[in-house]
């Protein structure tokens, strides 16, 4: 089941229908602890119409009120790459530490403001000179801490200034238009099959210029324990957005460049385009 937050409303996609949902908040929808029951309710009461289905610059980022936290160095990949980049400042232990610890790193990623949609444009820093996507699966958590549904997350990163020093991670990751998410929400009941496939492409002048892959079974840690360590000493009334980290790398010679689109597909939920611009 899936939920789109569109111009015209709250959409749900449920056995190859769509419906509608009346005078619905999307906040109000969103954080509830019973999320998949009370969709079933909302679509129990509409009719499915083929008109309903969302389209192109019609569906908006599915996120309100909510923060956007993300995780980081949960795959092996990501763990390479960011030693690599900051070997030269010495920080390139601190990844590899933080890889095989208890505690994982979480941090702030983005308000609500900050969040693009579906086919709407990711900037890059003006001060960046390496610029990558990362393309992750992002939980949509209750405000109690339960995983209520899923997501696709891009984590516009400055590699250059990441990589010059840790400590520059904020700068690197938090700024305008700096995350996108969407298209849908998938509502599930249970967990993501560790099969999943993470798939991201990235086209230039509309021809491949990058394309990777990787699975949910790459991921070292189990979201649970990453929602457990987020909600400690936290509080987010309205529930909030957890990116679970890249297992997709692009190499050290590529940067993005205005006008690349990029394509996140995971199975299950769809795709997420976005342009650089």
């Amino acid at each position: 089941m899936k939920l789109y937050r569109t111009n015209s409303g709250i959409t749900v996609e449920h056995e190859g229908k769509f419906h509608a949902i009346a005078s619905a908040n999307w906040d109000n929808v969103i954080a509830r602890e019973d999320l998949h029951s009370y969709v079933l309710q909302l679509i129990g009461k509409s009719a499915a119409a083929a008109d309903h289905n969302p389209q192109g610059k019609d569906i908006l980022a599915p996120i309100g009120s909510q923060e956007v936290w993300a995780a980081g160095v949960t795959y092996y990949r990501s763990r390479d790459a960011r030693m690599e980049e900051s070997k030269t400042a010495g920080g390139g232990d601190f990844y590899d530490r933080v890889y095989t610890a208890e505690r994982p790193e979480l941090f702030f990623k983005a308000t609500a403001n900050r969040v693009v949609g579906h086919q709407g444009k990711v900037a890059i820093r003006s001060d960046a000179k390496w610029s990558v996507p990362e393309p992750e699966l992002s939980l949509l958590i209750s405000p109690c801490g339960k995983i209520i549904g899923y997501t696709i997350g891009n984590d516009m990163s400055s590699r250059d200034i990441e990589g010059e020093n840790p400590l520059y991670l904020p700068q690197a990751k938090v700024y305008n238009r700096s995350c996108s998410l969407g298209p849908c929400i998938l509502v599930a009941e249970g967990p993501l099959p560790g099969p999943t496939t993470i798939a991201l492409e990235i086209l230039r002048a509309g021809k491949p210029e990058f394309s990777g892959s990787t699975t949910l079974s790459s991921l070292k840690r189990d979201p649970a324990t990453l929602v457990e360590y987020l909600y400690r000493d936290n509080v987010f009334p309205s529930g909030c957005f957890l990116l679970t980290g890249t297992g997709v790398v692009p190499p050290d010679s590529f940067t993005l460049n205005h006008g690349d689109e990029i394509r996140i597909t995971i199975d299950g939920i769809g795709t997420l385009i976005n342009f650089v611009g």
